[in-house]
């Protein structure tokens, strides 16, 4: 009776841990709130003092002159198009190579493992330049291409995959071969379904990495009419004249199918995310 009693949580440690998660909660809640808020205001009186902590009515105002100064709604497409494009190419890619470095024995297997791993390390800045002249050379220059391929084989997509495959049973793989499944096939109808928690996951990372993609975007298009939302939101600041209504307009706008994506898949994610914790 003592050790059962005992086991039970304790009332007082309860809200003790109720009310910090609440708190933490709450403070991570507070910049998206003032985001929202924010975007109700105009420019010279977003960053008044006391600060606003109630709407405004200056929300359609902001969204009139965010379209009216930037393509927004031609950046909304560009990045829903590249993004989701990026998102499935990238799927197929860094499953079917997960697929190879988990159940598959190849000369040299160890050493591009070593190699992708070590490319986890080194910071997207470093192929910037080869990129960009790779994309010059192949006359790429302000086209969709070149910002869906260069990136499909992600190494910590490919990662991901191969470490979630691992814990498939060797001996499903072999039975399917035995009765007759040819490896299209076996991967397609065996190895995708039971590593789908992980795609998930994997979607998300991959939808989210295009979606904010910054820089190399930024180098690579060249017209107002191929740009991404980030290089898009990126032409309404100046020196001196930003206007911060339309920025976090955009912002708060540019935040919707992100999240749509999560709550929409955040079951599988979770799931991926824990894969392969618990040993098969």
């Amino acid at each position: 009776m003592t050790t059962l009693y005992a086991g039970r949580p304790r009332p007082g440690r309860s809200l003790v841990l109720t009310t910090a998660i609440a708190a933490g909660a709450v403070l991570m809640a507070l910049p998206f709130y003032w985001l929202i808020i924010a975007t109700t205001y105009p420019s010279n009186e977003i960053f008044s003092t006391p600060p606003h902590f109630l709407p405004g009515d200056a929300f359609l105002h902001n969204v009139q002159g965010l379209l009216t100064d930037t393509m927004f709604g031609r950046a909304m497409l560009n990045s829903l198009f590249v993004s989701t494009v990026y998102t499935l190419l990238g799927l197929v890619v860094c499953t079917a190579a997960g697929y190879a470095f988990a159940k598959f024995e190849f000369r040299g297997k160890s050493v591009m493992f070593g190699v992708l791993l070590v490319t986890l390390a080194l910071p997207s800045q470093v192929t910037l330049v080869p990129l960009f002249q790779l994309m010059v050379w192949l006359g790429w220059l302000d086209s969709y291409q070149a910002i869906i391929l260069p990136n499909l084989a992600l190494p910590f997509g490919i990662f991901l995959m191969r470490q979630t495959m691992s814990s498939i049973p060797d001996e499903l793989i072999q039975a399917a071969r035995v009765d007759g499944a040819g490896e299209f096939r076996l991967f397609a109808r065996i190895v995708v379904p039971t590593v789908r928690p992980a795609l998930a996951a994997l979607a998300i990372f991959l939808f989210l990495a295009q979606w904010n993609a910054f820089v190399y975007p930024l180098v690579v298009l060249r017209t107002p009419d191929a740009y991404t939302l980030p290089v898009a939101l990126a032409t309404l600041q100046g020196v001196g004249t930003t206007d911060y209504g339309q920025l976090l307009t955009g912002t708060m706008l540019s935040m919707l199918p992100i999240l749509i994506l999560f709550l929409f898949l955040q079951r599988q994610f979770v799931a991926g995310i824990l894969a392969g914790a618990v040993k098969q």
